[in-house]
């Protein structure tokens, strides 16, 4: 007969797991806050908004893993109904079907990307806007996509509605999730946390 003993958990290994579960859903809650600051602009069917700053704050922060999880507990949040997406669009499962899909559903995708690239070597600025700037390629790429084949207008369109306008308010969020995460990251309060 096998021997089928549990093996305990050890208390570092239980505390790892609710720090990471609080860390998830802590950011999942951020990003329900700072998807709902949002601006409609009349000739584009995409508003700005902070979310893609969250997802690059927290990717930064959070590394790879973490920061997906807490992308797709975002967009299970507001797939089931929670006011956690702009309020510009018609909120829950329509909002990530609607124009401004393809950037919801690449949050997870560019969260991991942003924050393996952080992860690898040393945390500094070059390496944080480097990850940066490749999530938010791909946030956009994926959006646009989405938006060309929702609205069947030509790949050119959707550039014109869903980057030129964003353009300089993407650079904006990118120096400040660089300069938001390495402050956080450097915090001696918040080091042990983030580890």
């Amino acid at each position: 007969m096998a021997n089928t003993a549990v093996q305990p958990v050890s208390p570092s290994a239980s505390q790892s797991l609710s720090r990471n579960l609080a860390l998830v859903v802590g950011a999942s809650l951020l990003m329900g806050i700072l998807g709902r600051f949002s601006v409609p602009l009349p000739f584009t069917p995409i508003p700005i908004t902070l979310a893609n700053f969250g997802v690059l704050l927290i990717a930064l922060t959070l590394g790879s893993r973490r920061a997906a999880a807490a992308m797709l507990l975002y967009l299970a949040e507001g797939a089931m109904g929670m006011p956690v997406f702009s309020p510009a669009g018609p909120g829950g499962i329509l909002q990530i079907l609607g124009p401004t899909g393809g950037f919801l559903m690449s949050y997870p995708v560019a969260a991991f990307v942003a924050g393996w690239i952080a992860e690898r070597g040393s945390r500094n600025v070059l390496r944080f806007t480097l990850a940066a700037l490749s999530g938010e390629v791909l946030l956009f790429l994926s959006g646009i996509a989405w938006l060309a084949t929702l609205t069947h207008v030509p790949f050119s369109q959707a550039v014109n509605w869903g980057v030129y306008p964003f353009a300089f308010a993407e650079i904006i969020k990118i120096m400040s999730a660089v300069a938001s995460s390495l402050r956080l990251r450097r915090s001696s309060k918040l080091a042990s946390l983030l580890a």
